[in-house]
C-alpha cells in the first residue's frame, strides 16, 4: 500500500544543564493509506511529542532531526519554509488532546475555521464561509449557520472538539492525526467523537494515527499499534496479533493492567515509572522495571527489529523458544564474571 506517513529515525532533543536530552529517541513509523495506527504508552513515553516534531509544533529550543519525515511522498525536511507551511494543516492535520485551549478565545470558530480555507484552499471569504457551514453540519452541530459566529467559550467541551475536527478535515487531508481526542470530554461525548472519526477516515481513505491511554478503544479501532516508552517504539505490529499475543514485556504488562485482566479484587500495576529525560537507563530503558531483566538487558540497549509480523525491541522478545536459555545462559554468565 501507498505509504502517507514515513518517519525514520526521528530525534527530539531538549538541551539542559547537563547536556542534550531526549524526549523521542530513533522513532521510526510508516503509516499506510487509508490505515488506523494507535500509539500508546504511558504518560511521558513521547508520543504526543513525535507528532508535534512532525507538524513542526515543537517549540524552541527543542532540536528535531530525521533520516526522512514524510507526508505523501513528500519529505518535509528537504522543503523550504514556504512549502512545508503549505503541507503542513492541509494533507497532515492534528487535533489535539484539550479543545478548549486549542481554539483561539479571541477569534469566533467560523472565523478561525475559514481561515484555514482562505490560507491552504485560496477561498475568498464568501466560498469559505459556505464550506465552515457545511463542514459544522458534517461534523454534527445544529443550526450551524449560527454557531458560526460563537466564540469557543460560548460552546461546550464536545463542541469545540467538533470544531477542532472541522478544521482538520476542512482541506481533506491525507493524514489525521488524532492526540487524545476525548480525554477531555463527558464519557457519553466520546464514543459519538471516535464514531465520527472513523466515519471520516472511511469515506475519505485518510490514513489516521491514534494516540490514546484507552487500550480498548485502540483494540477496537485499529489496524496496527505502536508501543512507545521513554521515547522509543518498543513493538509494532498488527492489532489483533498484538492484543492476543503481545511480544514484549512492556506490551505485555500493559495490557496484564487492564481493568479487564485483572484477577481477583486486584488491579496489576507496572511497579516504578517512565525515567525521566536526564536519567535515561544505560542498556534497555524498560529494564529497571522489568521482571525478565539481564545483566545484557542493563548493559546493552536493544535495536527494534523485525520480529514475526512486525518490530520488536527486546534482546529476548517473549514469543522467543530460545529466550528462557538464552536468559539463564546470560545470568548465569554474569554471575561467574562476578565471581
Amino acid at each position: 500500500m501507498t505509504a502517507a506517513l514515513e518517519i525514520e529515525n526521528l530525534v527530539v532533543e531538549f538541551p539542559s544543564l547537563s547536556g542534550p536530552v531526549r524526549a523521542v529517541d530513533d522513532v521510526s513509523l510508516t503509516v499506510a493509506q487509508g490505515e488506523v495506527v494507535g500509539i500508546v504508552g504511558e504518560s511521558g513515553s513521547g508520543k504526543t511529542v513525535a507528532m508535534l516534531a512532525l507538524m513542526g509544533l515543537v517549540p524552541d529550543p527543542a532540536r528535531v532531526r530525521a533520516s526522512r519525515l514524510a507526508v505523501g511522498g513528500h519529505d518535509v525536511l528537504s522543503l523550504t519554509e514556504r512549502e512545508r507551511r503549505a503541507i503542513l494543516g492541509k494533507d497532515v492535520a492534528m487535533i489535539f488532546q484539550e479543545p478548549t485551549t486549542s481554539l483561539n478565545p479571541c477569534f469566533t470558530v467560523g472565523f478561525q475555521i475559514e481561515e484555514t480555507l482562505r490560507v491552504h484552499e485560496r477561498m475568498d471569504r464568501k466560498a469559505a464561509r459556505a464550506r465552515a457551514i457545511e463542514l459544522l453540519a458534517q461534523v454534527g452541530i445544529p443550526a450551524p449557520e449560527t454557531r458560526l459566529d460563537a466564540y469557543p467559550h460560548q460552546l461546550s467541551g464536545g463542541m469545540n472538539q467538533r470544531v477542532m475536527i472541522a478544521m482538520a478535515i476542512a482541506c481533506n487531508p491525507k493524514v489525521l492525526i488524532a492526540d487524545e481526542p476525548t480525554t477531555a470530554l463527558d464519557v457519553t461525548i466520546q464514543a459519538q467523537i471516535l464514531n465520527l472519526l472513523l466515519s471520516f477516515q472511511r469515506e475519505r481513505g485518510m490514513a489516521l494515527v491514534l494516540i490514546s491511554h484507552n487500550m480498548a478503544v485502540v483494540a477496537d479501532i485499529a489496524d496496527r499499534v505502536a508501543v512507545m516508552y521513554a521515547g522509543q517504539v518498543m513493538e509494532d505490529r498488527p492489532a489483533a496479533a498484538l492484543f492476543h499475543d503481545p511480544q514484549h514485556p512492556y506490551t505485555a504488562a500493559l495490557l496484564a493492567a487492564r481493568p479487564e485482566s485483572r484477577i481477583g479484587d486486584r488491579l496489576a500495576t507496572i511497579p516504578g515509572a517512565v525515567p525521566s529525560l536526564n536519567a535515561r537507563p544505560k542498556g534497555c530503558l524498560f529494564a529497571p522495571r522489568c521482571i525478565y531483566a539481564t545483566p545484557r538487558a542493563r548493559d546493552e540497549r536493544p535495536e527494534l527489529r523485525p520480529w514475526r509480523d512486525g518490530k520488536v525491541r527486546c534482546h529476548y522478545p517473549l514469543g522467543d523458544e530460545t529466550r528462557n536459555a538464552r536468559i539463564a545462559a546470560d545470568r548465569q554468565n554474569a554471575a561467574e564474571t562476578a565471581s
